[in-house]
């Protein structure tokens, strides 16, 4: 179980440096001019997926309990 937690926590920090990265490339594809619309939405998509896959790990973590 121990090493099965560290595997999610590594998971974890791996996806939220990728969340991050993607983050400063949007900012930067912003700044160009013209902005390539079409890899913009892709890069936001993938940012919205990776958001997402951040937020399942970290219920499986810290899971709520049921009032």
């Amino acid at each position: 179980m121990d090493s099965n937690l560290h595997s999610i926590s590594r998971q974890l920090i791996e996806l939220r440096i990728q969340h991050a990265d993607l983050d400063a490339t949007i900012d930067r594809l912003g700044d160009v001019v013209p902005v390539d619309e079409l890899l913009l939405r892709r890069l936001k998509k993938r940012r919205l997926g990776l958001r997402d896959e951040i937020a399942r790990l970290e219920r499986l973590l810290d899971p709520q309990e049921p009032a």
